[in-house]
């Protein structure tokens, strides 16, 4: 890969006219905007949805009379709102497109979010956190939309760019919410005006990034998204692949209508074919790759998401690879929600004389913006792997169950010796966290081959996947000793992630039979 692929337009598939290489640095160009926005977007979501913990372990909870098992509470409470969003969110992208729905996620997130202020005791504080849930479901549009943008041989790193720099809205949170709140403090602000004050930050923040992207972006390469299938049809005819405008009732592409019905629409709407050239010359088309007419036939057949229908859904969610990626991603970003939440009370629990709310929120701001590099790192050698493999895609797929057993083995490492030295316990945590998000990562690389028809239902049920382990897991340590033997608990979820990443790991990565992903 060329430095210059980080700024240039990039190389397009002729059918889909997604992106083989990602312009980084290229906001002005299509592609490298939609990217921008995939991972920025989540990232602002993910703060917003994570702004009461790293103030909740000291300042929130004294101002509200909070016990430990009710801060646990809320913990477990904020992840049940995203679980119910992400599999919902999944169909919906499939069925209106990832970019509105993205949006729409970060204006309705931002209403709890503004309301958060008002909360003043701990059933109130279960309400907030619950409704401002609504913005940890957009992850699920965020991976779609990169997804539909970028092409097989670039997904993994797409996706892997945008979950890790998003995913380090955990982080930030560490260090902004407590840097807002003591900047406020610093002004003559009590503790508890000062907490309140301190969540309009991240409102104003998250109001304008939902505005801008439904101003500045695309649904599609190729346009609005209710015309993806139109724009299939018409590019195998260009290229020669068939000599005559498709008929969908063989199921060659899933569209109302015909080529035929698209090209007497644009005689009588000029203005609309000069709308997509326009988007195509923003989008920058330099040059298409070079495919057989074969590969765009397939890709046509299998890789064009189509309308969600109740069987299709069905069908998805008892597929053993869709299954196998719910428990891995399960696994390892269940843990990661679960641990992002606690860290921080871990850190002063284990150092009370050396951490106070501050330092400790700080050292536990490196968990999350650890994702910055160790979530792209294992989309990125997920690709490398399928690459140099010869695209076999069981590379990647032992690539998951390796980063996931690995991580297990981590856990347990920690939870058994309950370090008391702080050097120790950052070097443990960062080890697990390399591990740990890396696996994320590489689990997002695999998604896209699998049912391409129907990314968005595999995607929202495996990000829903993710949350319910946040659940299971944020239970344990609820409920072990009190919740506050943070340790044991950590040694219980390695063992248990072991355990779940090797229960479907002989699954064959792709169905039998499927047309297209390889």
């Amino acid at each position: 890969m060329k430095g210059s692929t980080l700024w240039t337009a990039p190389e397009v598939n002729p059918i889909n006219r997604k992106a083989r290489s990602i312009p980084v640095l290229n906001v002005f160009n299509v592609y490298g905007r939609v990217f921008f926005f995939s991972w920025f977007a989540f990232m602002v979501a993910f703060w917003a949805w994570y702004t009461f913990p790293p103030l909740l372990t000291h300042t929130i909870k004294a101002n509200l009379h909070l016990t430990p098992a009710q801060v646990a509470n809320s913990n477990i409470v904020s992840l049940c709102a995203t679980l119910m969003i992400r599999y919902i969110a999944g169909p919906a992208c499939d069925r209106f497109g990832p970019r509105l729905v993205f949006a729409g996620l970060l204006l309705i997130g931002s209403i709890p979010l503004g309301l958060a202020p008002l909360v003043h005791n701990a059933q109130g504080l279960y309400v907030s956190r619950f409704f401002i849930g609504i913005l940890g479901g957009s992850f699920v549009p965020s991976m779609v939309w990169a997804t539909g943008f970028f092409d097989k041989n670039i997904v993994g790193t797409a996706n892997a760019l945008a979950g890790g720099w998003g995913n380090a809205g955990g982080g930030i949170t560490y260090f902004i919410m407590p840097a807002v709140f003591d900047a406020f403090v610093g002004r003559g602000y009590s503790a508890g005006t000062a907490w309140r004050l301190t969540f309009i930050v991240p409102l104003i923040v998250t109001l304008a990034t939902g505005v801008l992207m439904i101003l500045l972006c695309p649904d599609t390469p190729t346009g609005k998204w209710s015309d993806r299938h139109l724009h299939a049809e018409q590019n195998l005819v260009s290229h020669g692949v068939v000599e005559s405008p498709l008929n969908t009732t063989n199921g060659v592409v899933d569209v109302p209508g015909s080529i035929t019905d698209k090209a007497s629409s644009e005689a009588t709407h000029p203005h609309e074919s000069d709308q997509e050239k326009k988007m195509e010359d923003n989008a920058g088309y330099d040059h298409e790759a070079a495919l057989s007419k074969d590969e765009m036939m397939v890709i046509a057949q299998g890789e064009v998401v189509k309308k969600p229908t109740a069987g299709m859904v069905l069908k998805i969610l008892v597929s053993p690879q869709t299954l196998f990626h719910i428990v891995t991603y399960m696994c390892s970003f269940g843990a990661e929600l679960a641990i992002n939440s606690i860290l921080s009370a871990f850190y002063v629990k284990n150092f009370p004389k050396t951490l106070g709310q501050t330092d400790a929120a700080n050292w536990a701001a490196m968990f999350g913006f650890l994702n910055v590099i160790t979530r792209p790192a294992g989309g990125f050698l997920s690709d490398t792997l399928y690459k140099s493999t010869n695209h076999n895609l069981w590379s990647k797929k032992i690539l998951v169950v390796t980063l996931g057993c690995l991580t297990g083995m981590m856990l347990i490492i920690i939870g058994t010796v309950d370090p008391k030295d702080l050097p120790t316990m950052i070097g443990l945590i960062a080890l697990m966290a390399v591990f740990l998000e890396a696996g994320n990562g590489a689990n997002f690389s695999l998604i896209p081959h699998v049912h391409p028809y129907a990314n968005g239902i595999v995607s929202g049920t495996t990000g829903a996947g993710g949350n319910l382990g946040g659940i299971i897991f944020s239970i344990i340590f609820r409920f072990v000793d009190g919740s506050t033997n943070y340790a044991k608990t950590f040694w219980i979820i390695g063992i248990i992630m072991i355990g779940l990443n090797l229960c479907l790991c002989w699954v064959a990565p792709l169905p039998r039979g499927q047309i297209g992903g390889h």
